[in-house]
């Protein structure tokens, strides 16, 4: 899962196919709102003694951004919102290139992130047009250069705020509304961002929104609360805003849907985390390290971010929202293991910044392992997600009406 919030990228503009001294501000012509029925259909990495070239195979002409950021190296190519056909299971590893990723990254823009091993520059970046081969191709060239360089050259880059995904209307900010308890649901990773990948190529962010559209169905359904969706289409969103969503909600009760992978794949089952200024396990720990990555994972600049996702202080009103976090994440561990195989180390803590709202009682649900296959397959099934969804609505029912016994709000 990586599976788990900007940035500064203003481009200059250039012509198609003119050579760029640095490398770092890349733009064929103006990145467009959108072009229609445009496809991406191919990618492919040639490592040659000079440089390496990214190649990516487009269905039609369009418009492009490129930049380069730092720790970790990466190299961002924005376009406008395009159709992605390319084989989920491809792994490009070659010359400089260690990996991609790609998807939505706010309405009307699609993003590809490539990671280098090494500090790089951009010496050239072209679009070619149709042979008897191939279709349009946009062509990437980057050299190794030394850091210092590369610093150099992302200093002398004009900032501009990044674009950010629309978040959907909000309501007045209200603990309740005509007595309803509002729900926000937070379907972990999206867009650029694809989280874990299944043992037969599924992907977590797919599998966690499916999760979410149910659970939000069974809550609707039974009519006692009121639901907000952080995301109901496959497009990223940073941390940050995951947790603002929910706060101009009002929520009463933040739940974040996931789905890990390890690498030992015979581990599999549920388990429940709440936030903690320490982690239960050495797991714990990592997993949350690694979902706190979800916006550099999405090509964000975090470079001039203050500290918020490495560390947030946990004020008295947080400590109270933890203590009302951990009894909820206790009577949803009850519920899901009626019907759910669980982890033995069922209920965990860790840091995880998508948790730190501190006046929301949040919970983050792994749904189970993608790295393993039986798992994997229970995670695709819709009955399965039926099964866990009614689990998660009578725990939230039991929540609530405790909380109303007890006088709270």
């Amino acid at each position: 899962m990586w599976q788990r919030g900007g940035i500064r990228n203003m481009c200059q503009k250039y012509r198609v196919g003119r050579n760029f001294l640095l490398g770092l501000v890349l733009a064929a012509v103006p990145l467009a709102q959108g072009v229609a029925g445009v496809s991406v259909t191919g990618a492919r990495v040639g490592a040659y003694p000079a440089k390496t070239r990214f190649v990516l195979d487009l269905s039609e002409r369009l418009a492009y951004q490129v930049f380069a950021l730092a720790d970790p190296y990466r190299i961002v190519v924005d376009l406008p919102e395009v159709e992605w056909k390319l084989d989920p299971r491809a792994e490009i590893r070659r010359g400089l290139v260690t990996g991609f990723r790609y998807g939505l990254f706010a309405p009307g823009k699609s993003r590809m992130v490539i990671d280098v091993g090494a500090p790089v520059r951009v010496s050239r970046s072209f679009l070619l047009a149709p042979n008897g081969r191939y279709g349009y191709r946009l062509v990437l060239d980057f050299r190794k250069v030394t850091r210092e360089a590369f610093l150099r050259d992302v200093r002398r880059r004009p900032p501009v705020p990044e674009a950010r995904a629309r978040p959907p209307p909000a309501p007045p900010t209200q603990r309740r509304d005509r007595g309803r308890p509002v729900i926000a649901i937070d379907p972990g990773h999206g867009g650029v961002d694809p989280g874990a990948i299944g043992a037969s190529g599924s992907r977590e962010k797919h599998i966690n929104l499916a999760f979410a559209r149910e659970l939000r169905r069974r809550f609707v359904a039974g009519g006692r609360y009121r639901v907000v969706m952080t995301r109901n289409r496959d497009v990223f969103l940073r941390l940050r805003e995951r947790i603002a969503i929910a706060q101009r909600a009002g929520a009463s009760l933040f739940i974040s849907l996931h789905a890990d992978s390890m690498e030992n794949r015979r581990i599999r089952g549920g388990s429940v985390y709440t936030l903690s200024e320490t982690a239960s396990d050495a797991e714990a720990a990592a997993l949350a390290a690694k979902e706190n990555k979800a916006d550099v994972i999405a090509g964000l600049d975090l470079s001039d971010q203050s500290p918020v996702v490495a560390k947030i202080l946990i004020d008295l009103r947080q400590r109270l929202t933890m203590n009302q976090s951990a009894i909820f994440a206790s009577g949803l561990v009850r519920e899901l293991g009626k019907s759910v195989r669980m982890l033995r180390n069922t209920h965990r803590f860790a840091g995880f910044a998508v948790l730190k709202a501190p006046e929301i009682p949040s919970v983050l649900v792994e749904l189970g392992y993608l790295s393993n296959a039986t798992d994997e397959r229970l995670l695709r099934h819709p009955g399965h997600r039926r099964r866990v969804a009614t689990a998660i609505v009578h725990a939230v029912n039991t929540y609530f009406t405790r909380q109303q016994a007890s006088g709270r709000p």
